[in-house]
């Protein structure tokens, strides 16, 4: 089986913020279009157009209605690898094809030794492992590190695919092992959280949870602005026309 490292340099991963996402599918998209690619291309798709279309999707987003007996909302969850700290994916790899990095913390697997036996898959308590039917061997997401890494792209552009398509701003991406990076700083201020904690894989990303709403009900009743009568209006008038005809 494979081993872990006793530590890491960084803990890269991400933030993601379930109060702004709205479900829009971008990061899903953004993260097909940037892998299909690079690192783990491809990512094959079975009868797309057809009647049961499936295919391996590294990011993917759904949406809950959630009802707490005073307010009603649809939370939108996108599910990704999630870059344990102590991931079973990768102690349960008999090849050593699933790994995770020293420098950076990423969890990755190599295409070439993995044997699509699936174990990974089985061990992961998050579901964000993919098997690659047509390529026979598991992929997942990669924090896009043929990107993170890249220097011929614009530092803005240094991150990943989905964290750079958000278009509310409800994904960050930074190293979440500094406790003074934006990220872990914004974890600290929202109350963010590990996703099922009580397993004990330590995940990397972090969730923000959502904010209450204000409805109706709830706003602070606006203060009516103050009204003249008619009566009062009309004195008013007559006194300015009186003054304007008398000059």
């Amino acid at each position: 089986m494979t081993a872990l490292p006793e530590t890491t340099g960084k803990k890269l991963g991400l933030v993601i913020d379930l109060d702004t996402c709205v479900g829009c599918q971008a990061c899903a998209t953004s993260c097909k279009e940037w892998n299909t690619g690079g690192y783990s291309a491809p990512l094959s798709d079975q009868d797309p157009y057809g009647a049961d279309p499936h295919g391996t999707w590294l990011n993917r987003v759904h949406s809950y209605e959630v009802d707490d007996g005073t307010q009603s909302r649809t939370v939108h969850f996108p599910r990704s690898c999630l870059h344990c700290e102590t991931p079973a994916c990768v102690t349960v790899c008999p090849t050593g094809a699933s790994y995770k990095r020293a420098e950076d913390g990423i969890v990755l697997v190599n295409p070439d030794t993995c044997i699509g036996c699936k174990l990974c898959s089985w061990a992961c308590a998050y579901g964000a492992r993919e098997y690659d039917y047509a390529e026979g061997v598991m992929k997942k997401c990669t924090l896009c590190v043929d990107r993170i890494y890249n220097e011929t792209l614009e530092p803005e552009d240094r991150v990943p695919a989905c964290v750079r398509a958000c278009p509310t701003g409800a994904r960050h991406f930074g190293d979440l092992g500094d406790a003074a990076s934006p990220v872990s700083q914004l974890v600290a201020a929202r109350g963010g959280f590990d996703l099922l904690p009580e397993m004990g894989f330590k995940p990397v990303n972090k969730y923000l949870p959502p904010r209450d709403r204000r409805d109706a009900r709830q706003a602070t009743p606006a203060t009516p602005a103050p009204t003249e009568d008619a009566g009062a209006l009309t004195s008013r008038f007559f006194a300015w026309a009186d003054k304007v005809l008398s000059r």
